[in-house]
């Protein structure tokens, strides 16, 4: 088990200590997908890549782009800031991203998920979404990526309801990757006002019940859509949308140190 001490949760902005040394970082979102609850084409929540993203870069990180099935991704229609629905609208960050024509192309021509070289890379973060849910659960390539960042004791992230992967990983000796962590992800009482805010239920399953019904693991969850990300070894986890840039200094952090 872990010490208080060996566990890092932030709530609030953390800085990097010292200067950055430039890397490689892969982030990995999902493809596009349907969802079977509600029949909307679904892919990754703008803010878990852009912010995210924008930590990465500021930080002089150079950063690639893989999804589940390679070439072009698209974000979740609530995410994008000038999706008519107005849920958004406050993200400037990927309101400003996606005018770089340079982003667009990123997103464009994402690189295939089994042509990844882990090798090449310092750090994983996962961007979470509503097609994670399908896409990521149960995907054994990306779970053996996942295992084989973390046990090189190399920074690996995910975040929001990219960490469903995390129910089901298991490390190279069988055991789930999380078996005595503490971790978050998606919280229950979000799920409810999402669902309670579109009128239907949106996911398949919910992370945090799921979370809790497994053996020698901690989950843990703050205030609903607040900036909450864990840090536990090189296991680094996002509550929400609002928490990929919490994630994303962990992550740097610990390349810094």
């Amino acid at each position: 088990m872990h010490t208080t001490q060996e566990i890092k949760e932030v709530k609030n902005y953390v800085h990097p200590h010292g200067a950055p040394h430039k890397g490689k970082i892969l982030m990995v979102a999902s493809s596009p997908a349907v969802s079977q609850q509600t029949g909307w084409p679904i892919g990754f929540w703008a803010a878990e890549l852009t912010h995210p993203l924008q930590v990465f870069q500021e930080a002089g990180y150079e950063v690639t782009i893989a999804s589940t099935a390679g070439g072009k991704i698209v974000m979740d229609g609530y995410s994008n800031p000038t999706d008519e629905s107005g849920y958004s609208a406050h993200d400037v960050v990927s309101l400003g991203y996606m005018q770089q024509g340079w982003f667009n192309d990123l997103l464009d021509h994402t690189l295939k998920l089994n042509d990844v070289n882990a090798q090449e890379y310092d750090a994983l973060f996962l961007v979470g979404g509503q097609a994670p849910m399908y896409t990521f659960k149960d995907n054994d390539t990306l779970s053996r990526l996942f295992t084989t960042f973390y046990e090189s004791g190399k920074p690996s992230a995910a975040v929001c309801h990219a960490t469903t992967l995390l129910l089901d990983a298991k490390k190279s000796d069988g055991q789930l990757l999380v078996k005595d962590k503490t971790w978050t992800g998606f919280a229950d009482a979000e799920e409810d006002f999402a669902d309670q805010a579109v009128g239907m239920k949106i996911q398949p399953y919910r992370i945090e019940t799921a979370a809790r019904q497994l053996a020698d693991t901690t989950f843990k969850v703050a205030a609903p859509f607040s900036a909450y990300a864990i840090a536990d070894g090189n296991l680094i986890t996002g509550q929400q949308q609002n928490s990929g840039a919490a994630a994303a200094r962990l992550v740097v952090e610990q390349l810094t140190q």
